[in-house]
């Protein structure tokens, strides 16, 4: 990284500077983190390349304090050790540590009482029998691995002994999958180990083969669209829903699509979109590629605001109404990126964002009210200070260098990025949504493509349920458990029972 040069003046402003020291340190530190690492590598190639093979330690230190030592400064050292400390001296407290975390008092308790035999109970003294006095608990964490068990539905059959006829059977519950052999807490433990905990089929394959359950995973692949087509409905409510919010945010990242056409994969995007408080789902979309018919189709005549990147294809939905809302961690991310080219205007502009950023730690518990009324009084300043700075700056840089993109960008975007401070409802950045895709992102690592299009559509439905039931807390295999045993046979008209904060309303007051 070349050094700043003395012939640009520094900021007046004292705020601007304290901030610019802080990211001066970052870099410094930065730095020196990667010093040390390569110092370190260097060490260990030097030592394996010329160094001596063997691990053997030339003086291994005593364990055992009776054990002589060979040093010869051992007298001095054990004079110095055993001073006495000073009449007035006083003891200073030793730190306790956090220690071990206590047990959750919900989980189940599994009592063994480790007694004392008759022998052992007698006093040594003036052997009559001790009494109990107490006890003493010590909890150790176990683990039982999940069982697999069958559920079998006896359904008596009733006939007329009269006329040997008019024979009657209980009618069959209702099913998730009618015509599979699969019940509803197997298909939420499917559903859940792969969009939730981002195993692949191939290795939920073998953990049931473990349980001497034979399940291929094109069953389980079979069962995974049914299973999105049974909550299909409640997952178009919750898309329904989030198009109400007065704000969203949106991402996409790509996802290898299987083409049997192709030699090769092609890509294919996931959408997703947070819904604001009001209504918090995160639902997700799958789409063959990155057009702007995706965001269009799903965002239909939204009039809200839109959080988002630089994306094009969230243009036309600015024309029709939607409001944009830029996001500064993208634009603070172009001047990190061009630290490399000019260390000290890239840090300039880190500093000047690092102040917006500290507004937005002063505001975090405040209401939308308050959080405005801040952000009026403390960004607003710092925003036209960056925007001259923008200004002054974008004349003086190489065209064509990282930071002339940087500053272009949020040149490009700024009326967007003013556009939170007008709102206390809004984000500075749109890092929410970042953080819905991570999941995704994991996941593709493990399971490496989707088999399909419609593969992409049934991953889409099947994440949006996980996810918004991590956004409340709740556990998504008991919420899938439950809710695909009941979703056949619950009435159309009262599906919004079943989303994931009413049902855990409804579980928490009936608990």
């Amino acid at each position: 990284m070349p050094l700043p040069s003395d012939d640009e003046p520094l900021p007046d402003d004292p705020l601007t500077l304290q901030a610019l020291v802080r990211e001066l340190l970052d870099a410094l530190a930065l730095e020196r983190r990667a010093t040390e690492s390569l110092r370190t590598r260097l060490d260990q190639l030097l030592r394996r390349l010329y160094g001596p093979k063997s691990e053997k330690v030339s003086k291994t230190p005593s364990l055992f304090e009776d054990e002589p030592s060979d040093d010869t400064n051992s007298d001095n050292a054990m004079s110095l050790t055993t001073l006495p400390e000073p009449a007035d001296a006083v003891p200073v407290a030793k730190k306790r540590r956090g220690g071990r975390r206590r047990l959750p008092r919900e989980l189940p308790r599994q009592r063994i009482e480790h007694d004392l035999t008759d022998e052992e109970k007698l006093c040594p003294c003036c052997r009559g029998t001790r009494v109990r006095i107490g006890q003493e608990i010590t909890e150790r964490l176990d683990y039982k691995p999940a069982s697999v068990f069958v559920v079998e539905h006896i359904r008596p059959k009733y006939a007329c002994r009269s006329c040997q006829a008019q024979l009657v059977v209980t009618p069959v519950p209702s099913e998730p999958l009618p015509k599979s052999m699969a019940a509803s807490g197997l298909l939420a433990c499917i559903i859940t180990a792969k969009f939730a905990d981002h195993l692949p089929l191939h290795r939920l394959e073998g953990i049931l083969a473990r349980h001497g359950v034979e399940l291929s995973r094109s069953t389980m692949c079979d069962w995974l669209a049914g299973c999105a087509e049974v909550l299909r409905p409640i997952y178009e409510l919750m898309c329904a829903r989030v198009r109400k919010s007065k704000v969203i945010h949106t991402d996409d990242t790509p996802v290898p699509v299987l083409d049997r056409e192709l030699d090769r994969t092609r890509t294919g995007r996931i959408w997703v979109y947070l819904g604001d408080a009001s209504n918090s789902y995160i639902v997700y979309d799958a789409t063959p590629s990155r057009s702007r018919d995706g965001p269009q189709t799903f965002l239909k005549n939204f009039r809200g605001y839109l959080q988002a990147d630089a994306f094009g294809g969230y243009d036309g939905l600015y024309a029709t109404g939607a409001t944009e809302v830029a996001c500064w961690a993208h634009a603070r991310r172009k001047f990190v990126e061009s630290r490399e080219s000019d260390m000290r205007l890239s840090l300039e502009a880190l500093a000047y964002i690092r102040r917006l950023y500290e507004v937005e730690r002063q505001a975090k518990e405040l209401d939308s009210d308050n959080r405005v009324s801040l952000r009026q009084e403390k960004s607003v300043p710092v925003l036209r200070a960056i925007k001259e700075w923008l200004d002054a700056k974008r004349a003086s840089v190489l065209p064509k260098s990282p930071l002339s993109a940087a500053i272009t960008y949020a040149t490009n975007q700024w009326q967007a990025l003013n556009v939170y401070v007008t709102d206390g409802e809004l984000a500075i950045d749109n890092n929410a949504a970042e953080r819905a895709l991570r999941g995704v992102a994991v996941g593709r690592k493990n399971w490496l493509f989707w088999g399909s299009d419609a593969g992409g559509k049934t991953a889409a439905v099947l994440t949006s349920f996980t996810m918004s039931c991590r956004r409340h807390g709740i556990d998504p295999w008991c919420y899938l458990s439950d809710v695909l045993a009941r979703v056949p046979s619950h009435p159309s008209d009262r599906i919004p029972e079943l989303l994931p904060d009413t049902w855990a309303t409804t579980q928490r007051s009936t608990s």
